[in-house]
């Protein structure tokens, strides 16, 4: 730490119990002042040689006939007077980073300028400042620490101004120049002590990281962290990154409980709040999308403005595709029915839905451009974005209070194309499912809409057909698929034929031709129904079907579909009802598929003779 002396003549000052001081000399003091609750007992002429505002104070005690006078509203208290007035007698002072702010403000306050006596006090700490103080990085964060209780003095002599102007120069400084001690040094540089010269300045300099800085700013607050982060990035020579971490460091440090609960001063918790989110960064990345979570989480726990909290969404829609499901998992404000808040996850999917269409330039054939070339970044980012709002579905859906609508405006906030497997939506409308048996029909059937039957994998279409939440008519639809699927599999290996012509041959309008068969005689609708004989529910899990076809296949002689086994006596019932529902259209689908007599032989289960069109 720097420090000066000045004056030569030894200190005299003494006490005389805990208010009382006086200068310890044969002549008698002639002149009382009283700073607050302590009593200077001293010589007026020491005091007149230096100070013009004591000049006018005695003179008007003088007109007064008294001896005493008083000083109340002197910056710094009776400690910085007692430093002013040790320089009148001559006596040896020594100013330091903690002292001399209150000096500084006391000299000016007792107007002891150099139109009085050259060489005055104010002089002396300005030149002490300016070469000493200013030029050290440990001594200008003290002295800016002491500025606060010394307000608005320390503001009008531009004592902080100064200050957050050498901490930022020295913060913007290259790391490889660095050469002052600083907070994690010291370690650094006790195991450096062993090597030798060269590699002692090697390791040193590899040793100083780009955000050498931020631990000791973080011992500020946050008015003055505020002005020399803004200093920093008004300088233009600290990436955006190091700037994030200083920010990240700064919030940790003052809000230790980031976003788990309230505690502390609330107001003044908000405040710092709202600060860093203003402080934050325009670049995309230079903080994390966790941490911009968590900001998130404490903005809504502590009621933050409505302008901060839409600032925040709006830098997490921008990478949300580095968003984790726990962290967008925010806790609904109090009012609210639901658990978490989906109003505030939705408005950040949009916001990452408008920053996408920003960022690519439309084209008419933009979406026809994406399933040609599904590795764009874009195309990327809304895939992974897709899987991560299937995820928090799978989350949300758990709680028995959330509404449909919410569920399904969220579902169907990103494009088709986003999701080339429905499996995560699947396992989410299972959920609300299982959370919500009240739902009605249309309710189901406009849940249940929201699915592909076509993108669902061979586990969850099995899943699926056990499943009895599910609406009769999409576990028929699933099973349908999957035959066709099944057929064009054998068609393609028997035949030799290519992908593509088995393909259009065999599963051209599906979807039509099974709303034909479910919407067939009425008389035969009754016969679906009796499929949900043979679907059990079971909880959605990657084997969690296994114990039902090795049943299947031991006891029933089950016929499978895509590794799925499906009970003979289910699907010779969808068979049965299929087949007397299409008569009228059996020679057309023969004519599409020539070999689905010789594949139906091995399917037919019922002891009817009946013809069965795949």
């Amino acid at each position: 730490m720097k420090f000066m002396k000045l004056g030569s003549k030894p200190d005299s000052f003494q006490s005389d119990g805990k208010d009382i001081r006086f200068v310890a000399t044969d002549l008698a003091a002639d002149i009382i002042i009283r700073v607050g609750n302590v009593k200077f007992h001293l010589h007026k002429f020491p005091l007149l040689s230096k100070s013009f505002h004591l000049q006018k104070l005695i003179t008007t005690a003088n007109n007064e006939k008294t001896d005493e006078i008083c000083i109340s509203d002197i910056p710094g208290g009776a400690a910085a007077f007692e430093i002013c007035a040790k320089f009148c007698y001559g006596m040896t002072v020594t100013l330091n980073a903690h002292n001399v702010t209150a000096a500084r403000c006391a000299a000016e306050y007792l107007q002891m300028h150099e139109t009085v006596e050259k060489g005055n006090l104010i002089y002396k700490i300005e030149v002490f400042l300016r070469t000493s103080i200013l030029r050290s990085w440990k001594d200008s964060i003290i002295v800016l620490q002491t500025t606060r209780s010394l307000l608005p003095w320390s503001e009008d002599l531009k004592l902080i101004d100064h200050c957050i102007e050498s901490i930022a120069s020295k913060a913007s400084t290259d790391a490889s120049k660095v050469e002052w001690s600083y907070t994690d040094n010291r370690k650094k540089l006790s195991s450096e002590n062993c090597l030798e010269t060269h590699w002692k300045s090697i390791r040193k300099e590899n040793s100083v990281p780009k955000d050498w800085w931020v631990e000791d700013l973080c011992e500020l607050e946050i008015g003055f962290f505020k002005k020399i982060i803004m200093a920093i990035i008004a300088k233009g020579r600290v990436s955006s990154e190091v700037i994030g971490e200083a920010l990240k460091a700064y919030t940790y440090r003052r809000l230790s409980s980031l976003g788990k609960e309230k505690g502390g001063d609330a107001n003044k918790n908000r405040s710092l709040l709202e600060t860093i989110i203003v402080l934050l960064p325009s670049e995309k990345g230079s903080v994390s999308c966790s941490f911009l979570l968590k900001l998130l989480r404490a903005g809504s726990l502590l009621d933050c403005g409505e302008t901060s909290k839409r600032e925040l969404m709006k830098r997490i829609g921008r990478q949300l595709e580095d968003a984790s499901v726990p962290g967008l998992l925010i806790p609904s404000t109090l009012g609210e029915n639901t658990i978490y808040d989906v109003d505030m996850v939705l408005n950040i999917v949009e916001e990452f839905m408008m920053q996408d269409n920003s960022d690519v330039p439309l084209s008419s054939n933009e979406e026809l451009h994406e399933l040609n070339a599904p590795a764009l970044a874009s195309g990327i980012s809304k895939i992974t974005v897709a899987k991560l709002v299937d995820d928090y579905l799978i989350e949300i859906a758990k709680d028995p209070n959330l509404p449909l609508s919410k569920f399904i405006d969220l579902a169907e906030i990103l494009p088709s194309v986003s999701r080339p497997v429905h499996d995560g939506l699947y396992h989410a409308i299972d959920t609300y499912l299982k959370e919500h048996p009240g739902l009605s029909k249309s309710e189901k059937k406009k849940l249940c809409g929201l699915m592909n039957c076509k993108k669902l994998s061979g586990d969850a279409c099995a899943h699926a057909m056990q499943n009895e939440r599910l609406p009769l008519r999409l576990v028929v639809q699933i099973l349908y698929f999957q035959m066709r699927a099944s057929a064009a599999t054998t068609s393609r290996a028997e035949s030799g034929n290519s992908y593509g012509s088995s393909r259009s041959a065999i599963t051209t309008n599906t979807e039509d031709e099974c709303d034909g068969v479910l919407n067939a005689e009425d008389g035969k609708a009754q016969k679906f129904t009796k499929l949900s004989e043979g679907r059990k529910g079971c909880e959605w899990s990657s084997g969690g079907n296994n114990e039902n076809r090795s049943n299947g296949q031991g006891k029933s002689g089950g016929s499978k579909v895509k590794d799925v086994v499906m009970p003979k006596k289910m699907l010779g019932k969808f068979l049965s009802s299929k087949g007397q529902a299409g008569e009228s259209s059996s020679s057309s689908d023969t004519s599409g598929s020539p070999n689905s007599a010789k594949q139906e032989q091995p399917k037919s289960t019922p002891s009817r003779n009946i013809r069965y069109t795949v």
